[in-house]
């Protein structure tokens, strides 16, 4: 995948481009490392012109100005790519927003529309969305069903079921209804879209630097201005030992001893964080929160519509003694075929399943009454002529067939109790004269929820559920899901608390919710995660918006956010090792014609002092793009200890930082001398 966004000449030569705009230095101030060696390639060439005019040999002073220049390129074209890929999605993005109408229902009406631009929508207007339209604004669907295609955002071409009354009521600007009509009510004004926000994000080249990211820029500059006060005294120990150092020799010196490596590459990386998330449908409003995802420790999810599908489901159907499990499912499915409810659709699918009829072949009985639940009498049903068909909870059931001196058997007494015990919910299905049985619901939980909780458990995090639901049925749900813990009978109030009081503890929290109610826990984690298909508040509370709405994708953005980390690393623990290389190769030529008996230092037997230092910067340039693919990609993590990494990162990229240029530069060397440059 990386190879084929790299050779896209769609992404190259925009970045290339940029590369060149990026030399201006009131945009590369950001970079203070990069900003000296364009401060250094600017004096060399004005050096190299000045010996050009004076007929003074200027070979040396033009290759060094040159190299220098290729090193600020290398590094602007590193971050410009990163940038560019964003800014391509987000021209797609803003080309699918032009010229957008909209069909608004006019002020007290119902069904009366106006065509308006979708940019004049605001919150709380209504419209209607016809098959083959683009829903032009964030909105909750207030009636009717659609097919809507989301691949404008999540990037994936199977389209997706979007209703009222449903699990995924939420629809998003800029996705399009392949079929079906909907009414929608719009939750955002013009421009807060959470289109507008992805523009927003993958556009913006003013990024924000993490706290990780500015303590490791402290220390380049810190280490920066060590060598450059090094550099300035050299000329006065120079004047001491009687020979002069040439200017173009001392800025090739320090250009090379500063940490140029990584600081090239240092925004890079931290972009293309942000793009290897968004390359798994997850939007980081920030790069801090992303930067944060590898450093947590404890995971809060909420219950329903993150662990589990957000409605009890029927699992099963456990008959009454003397009746079969056929005549139980029929009679189920007969009760709820009026029942317009999640729980009521999933009994009429698993009666099917049972009965082994087609949809089609539902019928409903000639003469039939449907009955609708009620909360005082806490069932439903159907009445067929002189036969009265209810489903409810047990104890209405019991009152309902009490009244027609009906016995309530044991043994079903003692499977709704089982299914309490559970965390179930148990619902009788009776008519006037039997108790047919108990259909079982309960909340399921979301394909490979289980799996990806273990495997955050394996690297070390925790994993909490929080839930509103009674302790029986929370520790059911919080065994079958295999988290850490939970809490039941939670608030709002108390999923804040209880992120607060992590983080007083030392711990760095991320909490995954999808509801109104979870907004207040998000706005409070230091990793927020919001489901797409959640409330429009609790996308707002977040610092990222999962576009799968899969919980089990918090492996994937901790995985990246420690990524980063171990890529900053790595690549500075190169970039010092390359330092100390360089230094082998510069010092001894600055000193062996003064003091030969320097030239022991030459380990590398390097030509000419010219031809060392031409060699040491032109290995400093190229190392950068070399190295691009590898801050782009991210330092692969694996599942050691602390310990372990550092480890790895000193034996992979200390020693490997310092023996490659020991071989590169003799190589250069080697070259330089053939071709005749070094003399």
């Amino acid at each position: 995948m990386h190879k084929k966004i790299w050779w896209n000449t769609k992404f190259i030569l925009p970045a290339i481009k940029q590369a060149f705009i990026k030399l201006n230095p009131l945009l590369l101030r950001r970079n203070f490392i990069m900003l000296i060696v364009e401060i250094g390639a600017i004096t060399t060439l004005a050096i190299a012109l000045i010996h050009f005019f004076t007929k003074i040999s200027y070979s040396f002073d033009i290759q060094i100005s040159i190299w220098l220049w290729f090193s600020v390129l290398f590094a602007n074209f590193a971050e410009s790519f990163a940038e560019v890929k964003g800014k391509d999605q987000a021209e797609t993005l803003k080309q699918d927003q032009i010229e957008l109408y909209a069909q608004r229902v006019v002020a007290d009406t119902i069904d009366e529309t106006e065509s308006v631009p979708a940019l004049m929508l605001k919150k709380g207007d209504v419209v209607i969305i016809y098959e083959g339209m683009t829903i032009p604004s964030d909105g909750e669907i207030l009636s009717g069903v659609a097919l809507v295609d989301e691949s404008a955002i999540t990037g994936e071409s199977a389209p997706v079921v979007r209703e009222a009354n449903g699990e995924k009521t939420s629809v998003t600007g800029g996705t399009k209804v392949l079929s079906g009509v909907i009414r929608v009510e719009i939750k955002t004004n013009a421009g807060e879209t959470f289109i507008d926000q992805m523009i927003r994000m993958i556009e913006s080249t003013k990024r924000q630097k993490t706290p990780n990211e500015i303590d490791l820029e402290i220390f380049l500059i810190s280490l920066t201005a060590v060598f450059l006060t090094v550099i300035i005294t050299l000329p006065f120990l120079g004047a001491y030992l009687h020979f002069k150092i040439p200017l173009t020799v001392l800025i090739a010196l320090l250009v090379c001893l500063i940490p140029t490596t990584i600081g090239g590459l240092l925004p890079a990386i931290g972009i293309a964080g942000m793009d290897r998330l968004l390359a798994h449908n997850v939007i980081a409003l920030n790069g801090r929160a992303i930067e944060a995802a590898g450093d947590v420790n404890v995971v809060l999810l909420d219950k329903t519509g993150t662990i589990t599908l957000g409605n009890r489901l029927a699992t099963s159907f456990i008959p009454a003694p003397t009746v079969t499990e056929r005549e139980l499912a029929r009679f189920a499915m007969l009760s709820s075929l009026a029942d317009d409810t999640p729980e009521g659709r999933s009994i009429v699918v698993l009666a099917k399943e049972k009965l082994q009829i087609r949809g089609r072949d539902i019928r409903s009985p000639a003469g039939a009454k449907f009955v609708e639940f009620r909360a005082d009498t806490r069932m439903s049903g159907i009445d067929i002529n002189e036969l009265q068909i209810r489903k409810g909870e047990a104890d209405a059931i019991e009152g309902f067939i009490k009244t027609r001196k009906v016995n309530f058997p044991a043994e079903v007494k003692a499977t709704v109790e089982k299914i309490s015990n559970e965390g179930g919910t148990p619902l009788v299905v009776v008519d006037q004269d039997i108790v047919y049985g108990v259909i079982y619901l309960k909340d399921v939980l979301k394909d490979g929820i289980r799996e990806r909780l273990l495997q955050l458990k394996d690297i070390g995090i925790s994993s909490v559920m929080i839930t509103g639901d009674n302790p029986l049925t929370a520790a059911a749900i919080a065994a079958e899901a295999g988290v850490s813990d939970f809490i039941a009978q939670a608030t709002p109030a108390t999923k804040l608390k209880c992120i607060k009081k992590y983080q007083q503890d030392g711990y760095m929290v991320a909490m995954i919710g999808d509801g109104t109610n979870d907004a207040p826990a998000l706005a409070q984690a230091d990793v927020a995660v919001a489901m797409n298909v959640g409330s429009q508040e609790a996308r707002e509370a977040a610092n990222m918006i999962d576009l799968d709405s899969t919980p089990t994708k918090l492996l994937d953005i901790v995985t990246i956010g420690k990524q980063i980390l171990i890529t900053r690393g790595a690549l500075t623990t190169f970039s010092i090792a390359n330092d100390i290389a360089k230094y082998f190769a510069i010092i001894p030529a600055l000193f062996v014609r003064s003091y030969p008996l320097l030239g022991s230092l030459n380990i590398m037997h390097l030509g000419t002092p010219n031809s060392a230092i031409i060699s040491a910067v032109i290995f400093n340039a190229l190392i950068i793009p070399s190295l691009i693919p590898l801050a782009l990609r991210g330092v692969k993590y694996r599942k050691i200890s602390i310990n372990s990494i550092l480890r790895h990162n000193l034996l992979v990229y200390g020693i490997g930082g310092l023996l490659l240029p020991f071989a590169s530069i003799k190589l250069i060397d080697m070259l330089i001398m053939w071709l005749g440059w070094g003399l």
